[in-house]
């Protein structure tokens, strides 16, 4: 990408988008071009492919997304597999038809088989069933980055595929009930300690093995694999680390500065028991993290207190 080339973030208000437009910022970039929801709905085609005829961007971050934890994909399956299927086809649709040099998609680690090869490599897609609990939501994401490598492989576009592993960081969603693991500790214990409660009941064992990227180190492979990357498959975004629920539990506690107990309800589910991304592909093109778990903790949570209107989601 040239710094000033018409870049297109979908999703430029979400946490992995808003990080996005911070790291091409930073390193220059000058022409983004953003909407917000009201402006322009992804889920219209008309709207969408008149907004790409008359913009023209040349790159293009798909970061739009219908997201949420696991209670919000399990109450909403339909949701999540018809919005995310078709703002994405949508976007990926209209920036062929209108010369995009260059697309990439934002996907999730959830499009690997439950039961897939720890640490899960790119090859291992499509291999074997799907955690049931996010299923909608993770063939919405196969679909897109599947129809990437199809435009690809029909008409010689240059249209690649991000998936990244659990993430977090600035302008995350910390619903109570809708949001994902970490901001949704993030505030639950940070609402106990206010409140002076004597102990705050997480779901499931704590026996999951789950991996962290910060959002912003994120954004800097994204921006890096535009420039340096092309191929139909997909690249793994990760640290290559991981621990499990109750150790990730303990860290935000004591981050937060919750003091009280911390029991668990092991009726309520686990989900994907293990979810570690092979990272050897990006780490082979040159990139790696930079922000380990505790720094980017405190990071988020700063975040949090710093925005108050957040924690009314």
């Amino acid at each position: 990408m040239e710094k000033d080339s018409k870049i297109y973030v979908a999703g430029h208000r979400g946490m992995v988008g808003s990080a996005i437009v911070r790291e091409l910022q930073r390193q220059g970039y000058h022409t983004i071009i953003t909407r917000t929801h009201s402006q322009l709905d992804l889920t219209r085609q008309e709207a969408v492919e008149r907004f790409f005829e008359q913009e023209r961007p040349e790159y293009v971050f798909l970061a739009a997304a219908k997201v949420g934890g696991i209670v919000a994909n399990q109450e909403a399956l339909a949701d999540f597999m018809y919005d995310n299927m078709i703002l994405e086809m949508n976007v990926i649709h209209a920036a062929w038809r209108n010369g995009c040099r260059k697309l990439q998609f934002l996907g999730s680690s959830c499009i690997y088989p439950r039961l897939a090869p720890q640490p899960m490599p790119e090859s291992c897609l499509l291999t074997s069933a799907l955690e049931k609990t996010n299923e909608a939501y993770a063939l919405a994401k196969i679909s897109g980055l599947k129809y990437c490598e199809y435009l690809n492989r029909q008409y010689g576009t240059d249209y690649i595929s991000v998936m990244p592993t659990n993430l977090y960081g600035p302008n995350d969603n910390y619903h109570p009930e809708h949001s994902h693991v970490v901001p949704a500790l993030i505030r639950r214990f940070h609402e106990a300690k206010i409140a002076g409660a004597p102990s705050v009941t997480c779901w499931g064992d704590g026996s999951p093995l789950r991996e962290f990227l910060y959002v912003d180190d994120l954004a800097n492979l994204c921006v890096f694999l535009m420039n340096n990357y092309s191929g139909n498959e997909t690249v793994n975004a990760g640290t290559g680390k991981e621990l499990t629920i109750k150790e990730l539990t303990e860290l935000v506690a004591e981050v937060v500065g919750y003091t009280g107990e911390i029991l668990w309800d092991a009726t309520r589910p686990n989900g994907t028991p293990r979810k570690l991304l092979d990272v050897s592909k990006a780490a082979s093109l040159g990139w790696t993290y930079t922000t380990e778990l505790r720094d980017g903790l405190c990071l988020a949570y700063h975040d949090f207190l710093s925005n108050p209107m957040r924690t009314e989601r």
